[in-house]
């Protein structure tokens, strides 16, 4: 049980990363991909990466910097904009579903306005799930210049959408709906300098 811990990410690195050890049996069409995040990072950094063999932007929830967040879905990406706050942490949720394309994202527990991108596409399997660093190819092809630098906790995914109030649910570790994965149950390896605090 992670609950009350972070990953803290203590500086830039090549290969610094948390692998998420969980087994998705089926291809995806809705997902929700919930964390916060804790940066002073003013770059591009990484915070979910899921590859598969075929795309390594399968999924990808990226942080342009301060007030911008780039989601990506098979190569495809949707840009949300949202105040600068410094020296706070972000909860940010987003969620997909095949069948319209529509894109919902959440900061801090408040929804942006619905987008779309995607329509008819389906998530392949099997997956490499990847905190703090963007992936390339499967499981690696990393990037310095786009490794996260900081503390993520609290992360869940779900194979379906979510509704305002599972967020709230999710921002106090306390999810309505059961996950893939979660935080109180949380499959991870760490590879390199990551370490787990309170």
């Amino acid at each position: 049980d992670m609950e009350g811990s972070v990953f803290v990410f203590p500086q830039e690195s090549r290969s610094a990363h948390v692998q998420v050890k969980a087994k998705l049996e089926q291809p995806l069409n809705n997902f929700t991909v919930c964390l916060r995040s804790f940066t002073d990072l003013t770059r591009t950094c990484s915070l979910f990466s899921y590859a598969t063999k075929k795309q390594s932007n399968e999924i990808l929830l990226f942080r342009t910097g301060p007030g911008q967040y780039k989601f990506y879905i098979g190569d495809k990406f949707l840009v949300f904009k949202v105040p600068k706050r410094l020296g706070e942490s972000e909860h940010v949720c987003a969620s997909w579903e095949s069948s319209s394309g529509i894109v919902r994202f959440w900061l801090n527990g408040k929804p942006w306005p619905r987008k779309g991108l995607q329509r008819g596409y389906t998530v392949g399997v099997p997956a490499s799930i990847v905190l703090g660093q963007d992936q390339d190819t499967f499981g690696g092809g990393f990037d310095a210049q786009q490794s996260f630098v900081g503390e993520i906790s609290s992360v869940f995914m779900w194979d379906t959408g979510i509704s305002t109030s599972g967020v709230l649910a999710a921002m106090q570790n306390h999810p309505d709906e059961t996950p893939i994965f979660g935080w109180k149950n949380f499959p991870y390896k760490i590879l390199g300098e990551v370490y787990v605090k309170p």
